[in-house]
C-alpha cells in the first residue's frame, strides 16, 4: 500500500486514556505508512504566570525532565516499548496541550488522536478538556478514543481515594477538520511514585 501524505500526532499524558489513544496511533500509523509525532506537553505547576512571578531555572529543568520521562514511560506501560517498524518523532514540548497539538497537527493531511477522556466524576482525574478543544480548533481530522472499561468497583474506589493516596502510572470516533527531541539513553522503568507518608504508615503497623 502506498504510503499517505501527513503525519499520525498523538497526544501522550500517562493517563489510560492517552495511552489507548497511543496504541491506536500506532496502529493508524502503521496502516497508513506515516510517521508518528506522540506529543507530550507540559506546564509548570501552578501555570505559567505562577512561574513568570518566581522563576527557576533549575526547577524548570528538573519538570522538562521529569516529562520526557513519562513520555518514555508511556511507551514501556501501552506497548512494551518504543515501536522499532515506525519512524516515531517524540516530542517534549513546554505549552498548553490542546493549543500545541493544534499547533503540531498543522497540516490538512495530518491525523491528530487523542483520548476521549471519561465522563461523570472521573473525567476531573483525566484531560476530557483537550479532546474536546482539539474537536473544536484541529485544522485536521481528529480521532478520539475512548479509554478502557474499568472492572465494576473501580470507578467508586477512585472517587474515595484523595490526591495523596494517587500514584502515578503510567475503536475512536473520527471528527473533520473544524521542543525537545526523546534522548534515547534515558531509562523507561516504571518509578514507585508512592507516597512517603504511605511508607510511614506500614512501618508503624508492622510496629503494633
Amino acid at each position: 500500500m502506498a504510503e499517505m501524505p501527513g503525519r499520525v500526532v498523538v497526544g501522550v499524558s500517562g493517563s489510560l486514556g492517552s495511552l489507548a489513544a497511543l496504541r491506536r496511533a500506532v496502529v493508524e500509523a502503521r496502516r497508513s505508512g506515516r510517521p508518528l509525532l506522540p506529543v507530550l506537553a507540559w506546564t509548570p505547576p501552578g501555570g505559567e504566570l505562577g512561574y513568570r512571578r518566581s522563576p527557576c531555572p533549575q526547577l524548570a529543568k528538573v519538570w522538562e525532565d521529569n516529562a520526557v520521562e513519562q513520555l518514555c514511560n508511556a511507551f514501556e506501560e501501552g506497548l512494551g516499548g518504543r515501536p522499532t517498524d515506525l519512524l516515531v518523532q517524540p516530542m517534549v514540548v513546554r505549552a498548553d496541550p490542546g493549543s500545541s497539538l493544534c499547533e503540531i497537527a498543522d497540516d490538512p493531511s495530518d491525523l491528530l488522536v487523542v483520548g476521549a477522556g471519561r465522563r461523570g466524576g472521573l473525567a476531573r482525574l483525566g484531560h476530557a478538556g483537550v479532546s474536546r478543544f482539539v474537536l473544536a480548533h484541529a485544522g485536521c481530522p481528529v480521532l478520539a478514543v475512548p479509554p478502557p472499561e474499568l472492572p465494576r468497583g473501580t470507578a467508586r474506589a477512585l472517587r474515595r481515594l484523595d490526591l495523596g493516596d494517587l500514584v502515578r502510572r503510567g475503536g475512536g470516533l473520527v471528527a473533520p477538520a473544524a521542543g525537545s527531541q526523546w534522548p534515547d539513553g534515558l531509562p523507561a522503568e516504571v518509578r514507585d511514585q508512592r507516597p512517603a507518608a504511605e511508607s510511614e504508615r506500614r512501618r508503624g503497623s508492622a510496629a503494633d
